[in-house]
């Protein structure tokens, strides 16, 4: 299968990488122009667990001159993706099926009215990921698993290639016809730590050291499973602490979420996808929701003093 990766940072070479080494037609599209000469000139260095690796796979700063690949994986950050896939609209053939796997909600809907709603499935990802440097990552897939599905629940011919394509990797994934409450399931994972490691500024490690942290995670996913019940939506995550348990699991004691990497490199971060999509959901079914107002309000302000610098 050939798939592009539109961005390359920690997960999408994380995911990229093992699909390569396993052999599949990977590109991974970046605009890091130090990182994609390094992947060209050195491959990938992948850390995994305690064994390391050198991988072979394509990187460019752009899409263009590529053909139409059969999958188009979406990782850029949240507040990226409109600009990234308009960017990429080339490469979407008439059979190119495009999927996000980023944290949070609402990124299909964008994909959807850029490139159209009979390109897109959704995904998610336990998969993590942390930037070493240039062409080099610490990658998390170990028993990390990826489910992908149709809107309308359909299990069709395109999802299940796409899924034994990350199994032939030693990628676990599955086909939901349940794919909203996959979604949602996820989000409670990224609830869960994101917001709390950026605000701290702990690895996972110390992060889970911490029981304060911990009943604020708690009480953050149970707003957020409120919201889902709300909606309507059918979670497979039946307490808030399994969330919080969840989010650790096989990962080392210094990895970093998402959130604290982007606050680390004076970037905004993805909280308006995350935790700002569990207060806006709340407010549409009048759920409240003041500890992920608290949060995004704290993450709001560390952005706030970072532009300030």
């Amino acid at each position: 299968m050939k798939i592009y990766f539109l961005g390359a940072g920690a997960l999408g070479c994380a995911i990229g990488g093992t699909l390569a080494a396993a052999g599949s037609d990977v590109t991974l599209i970046d605009p890091f122009q130090a990182h994609v000469h390094a992947i060209n000139r050195d491959g990938l260095r992948m850390k995994v667990g305690d064994a390391e690796r050198v991988v072979k796979v394509r990187a460019a700063l752009d899409s263009k001159g590529l053909e139409a690949p059969d999958l188009v994986i979406v990782l850029v950050k949240s507040f990226h993706t409109r600009s990234a896939i308009e960017g990429a609209l080339s490469i979407i053939g008439p059979h190119t099926a495009l999927m996000s796997l980023q944290n949070g909600m609402g990124h299909e809907e964008i994909l959807a009215d850029v490139a159209g709603r009979e390109h897109v499935l959704a995904g998610k990802t336990y998969v993590g990921g942390v930037m070493l440097g240039p062409g080099n990552i610490i990658a998390g897939t170990q028993g990390k698993r990826t489910v992908i599905g149709e809107f309308d629940g359909r299990i069709t011919e395109r999802a299940k290639a796409i899924a034994a394509e990350f199994e032939r990797a030693e990628l676990p994934c599955e086909v939901s016809d349940n794919i909203m409450g996959v979604m949602w399931d996820k989000l409670l994972i990224n609830v869960s730590t994101g917001a709390l490691s950026g605000i701290t500024g702990q690895v996972y490690g110390s992060l889970y050291a911490v029981p304060e942290i911990e009943a604020t995670a708690i009480a953050a996913v149970a707003e957020a499973m409120a919201v889902a019940e709300a909606s309507g939506v059918k979670l497979s995550i039946k307490a808030p602490r399994d969330a919080w348990v969840m989010a650790a699991q096989g990962l080392p004691y210094e990895f970093k979420t998402s959130m604290l990497q982007s606050l680390e490199k004076d970037s905004i971060t993805e909280i308006d996808f995350i935790n700002g999509s569990v207060v806006r959901t709340g407010q549409k079914y009048n759920v409240p929701t003041p500890v992920n107002q608290t949060l995004v309000a704290a993450i709001k302000g560390i952005e706030r003093r970072m532009e300030a610098k």
